[in-house]
């Protein structure tokens, strides 16, 4: 199974960007994309940035990760 993950991008530069996943910070090719700008959130596969996602959605699946992770530790 392939599981795209929600980031902020925090900078970009030509066709790189620098992605924040929870604190982890990733370059991440943004070149498969329209219209990203820095502050946007994107779901990342493999290093590359396939969708632009709307900031509430990316915060949603986000929340989603979070209490995955946490029900593994339980």
């Amino acid at each position: 199974m392939c599981v795209g993950v929600p980031g902020k991008i925090l900078e970009i530069e030509e066709n790189e960007a620098i992605v924040d996943f929870e604190g982890t910070k990733q370059k991440v090719r943004v070149d498969l994309i329209d219209n990203v700008e820095e502050g946007d959130y994107i779901l990342n596969h493999v290093g590359h940035a396939i969708e632009v996602l709307p900031e509430k959605e990316a915060k949603e699946r986000l929340k989603l990760f979070r209490e995955y992770l946490d029900s593994l530790e339980e």
